[in-house]
């Protein structure tokens, strides 16, 4: 029996190198599991950089690709987790027809309502900002383009950070660190 897919986030850790992100990425790849969303920034970790990567996969899947990750010689900790166990964010960026919104002021309700911002509003359109999770990111679009009055969205990769106290690979740097003395 096929174990049911489940949505992970992986938070990967690597030295700042040239092509870590193209090694990454191939390990996906090669398992056919479609990357979901990619977000890549520096940690609070000088000189290391996190990999925040989504996807569909069953635990058995995600748990080999974490392992591959982790054995490419410039990721310093790999961690696979459910949404559960993180502190999600992504933001949403929506423009709008102005001569819509102006029309219609339910638009306006509406963007209110999903406690999202309007960023600028110049005689074509109108920009909107929403942080949130993705499911309250895709309300508002959908809500939004049921006025047809979008004329652009997009949203951004997942941001996330584990729930307990310091970035797992803090830990995991210090015991390498003290195994080094």
């Amino acid at each position: 029996m096929e174990e049911k897919k489940k949505f992970y986030t992986l938070l990967v850790y690597s030295e700042n190198i040239a092509g870590i992100l193209n090694q990454i990425t191939a390990v996906f790849t090669r398992r056919q599991v479609n990357i979901e969303s990619l977000n890549v920034s520096a940690s609070s970790i000088p000189g290391v950089h996190k990999y925040t990567i989504t996807a569909w996969s069953d635990e058995d899947q995600i748990v080999k690709i974490t392992r591959q990750i982790e054995k490419k010689i410039d990721v310093v900790k790999a961690n696979y987790f459910t949404d559960d166990q993180l502190f999600i964010r992504e933001s949403g960026l929506y423009k709008l027809a102005t001569e819509k919104v102006m029309e219609n002021s339910e638009i306006s309700r509406t963007i209110r309502r999903h406690d999202a911002s309007i960023i600028e509003v110049n005689p074509t359109y109108v920009i909107v900002m929403k942080y949130g999770i993705t499911e309250d990111i895709i309300s508002l679009y959908r809500a939004l383009d049921a006025f047809g009055c979008v004329l652009q969205y997009t949203r951004s990769g997942r941001i996330a950070v584990t729930r307990g106290m310091q970035e797992q690979v803090s830990e995991f740097l210090e015991q390498r660190e003290q195994n080094r003395q």
